[in-house]
């Protein structure tokens, strides 16, 4: 090729590249990564606790996948998971604590058998976070210092049952989905041992439901779910989730995924 002929060769291919740039840069949008952008890398951990030692729901492998599921899409958080009296042992203890950002009590129950409770306790209020669903508040009955971290412990509950809610933060992530009310059903509990200065509610049941407790729409202050401050730390609770449906539901999901990432300090 002669000298003229390749020097206009290399200024057409320079135009071209450059109007495709251009092109590409005007169909997206700004601050929006190239589709050949990796991903930010998963920094998170979270280690999820199913071990039970009184009732055992069997929505608890529904919770574990729609749990990991929830990090997985979001690319906030990586899942490992606490199954066993053996896992209890072994991952509960300060030294294996030191490698995750919060721990989630997804419907466990009974004594559990943490190594040392209080010291899984002042983890928490180191700055870490704590989350825990339903039978979170049916865990170590006979542990104060557990009790006073989560805020409140079942009483008792009724058959299942549609509850009608009312959201009391509409600005919180975890439930602005939710305002002002809204109707689920499930095992709907009645919490004791909580006192409303020492939480910040997010739901809560102002009329009775029809579940055999009570006056079905007697007026009623039945605490749902909840967020407070332990120390630097922060704990969230749930009472919402025995039933797998519930689990399922995109809207307790979005719940989930508020709380989680309020709990990672996100």
């Amino acid at each position: 090729m002669r000298p003229g002929r390749w020097l206009r060769a290399i200024v057409a291919c320079a135009l071209v590249a450059a109007a495709a740039a251009c092109e590409s840069s005007s169909t997206r949008p700004v601050g929006t990564p190239s589709p050949t952008s990796p991903a930010p890398a998963v920094t998170k951990r979270l280690l999820v606790v199913t071990h039970t030692t009184g009732f055992r729901h069997t929505s608890i492998p529904i919770a574990e996948s729609t749990i990991q599921d929830l990090g997985r899409r979001s690319n906030l958080y990586q899942t490992d998971f606490c199954r066993t009296a053996d896992d209890v042992t072994r991952m509960l203890t300060p030294a294996e604590l030191a490698r995750y950002d919060a721990v989630f009590f997804a419907n466990t129950s009974g004594n559990l058998g943490i190594p040392d409770l209080r010291a899984f306790v002042a983890w928490v209020s180191s700055g870490h976070g704590f989350l825990g669903t339903h039978s979170a508040s049916d865990t170590y009955h006979d542990a104060p210092e557990y009790l006073d971290m989560l805020g409140g412990e079942v009483a008792t509950h009724g058959s299942i049952a549609e509850g009608n809610i009312r959201v009391d933060d509409p600005a919180d992530r975890a439930v602005a989905h939710l305002a002002p009310r809204f109707t689920i059903v499930d095992e709907l509990y009645r919490i004791t041992r909580l006192n409303r200065a020492d939480v910040h509610m997010l739901l809560s049941i102002d009329r009775n439901p029809d579940d055999g407790l009570g006056t079905p729409g007697a007026s009623v202050d039945l605490p749902i779910a909840w967020r407070k401050s332990v120390g630097t730390g922060r704990v969230f609770y749930t009472a919402l989730g025995h039933r797998e449906e519930v689990w399922q539901d995109p809207r307790y999901q979005q719940h989930l995924l508020g709380a989680i990432t309020w709990a990672l300090g996100e």
